[in-house]
């Protein structure tokens, strides 16, 4: 249990660190109000997470250091939209497609509503 914290450790801090500068890189350059930076590092996590999850499929074990350093360390702290599309994809890699389109259309709508909540909750307190 000691490696797995530390792996994680290690994972989160360099995805929280790439995902801030990333972000704030991209946002600069962009010069408008649309949130290219989040776009970038979701966009970015996407393809790192599909790339690191082909890599290790068949070459290491779900519970090994470097599997859980790579896709639950770094890719939990650089961004869990990539997760949230990989389980999408699987969902339709299986043929589940109206599973799919639950899991988009739900999430986003479901994740903006509870956004709006919780900024209208804050300013009560």
């Amino acid at each position: 249990m000691g490696m797995k914290i530390l792996y994680l450790s290690l994972g989160g801090a360099a995805g929280t660190l790439s995902r801030y500068w990333l972000s704030g890189v991209a946002q600069r350059l962009a010069g408008t109000a649309f949130p290219l930076g989040t776009f970038m590092v979701n966009m970015a996590g996407c393809l790192f997470f599909g790339a690191v999850w082909g890599y290790f499929e068949n070459r290491l074990l779900p519970g090994s250091g470097l599997r859980i350093l790579a896709l639950s360390g770094f890719m939990g702290a650089f961004t869990t939209f990539s997760t949230y599309m990989f389980e999408t994809a699987e969902l339709v890699k299986f043929g589940q497609y109206a599973l799919a389109l639950l899991n988009v259309v739900g999430q986003s709508l479901a994740g903006l509503a509870l956004v709006l909540l919780g900024i209208a909750l804050g300013r009560l307190l």
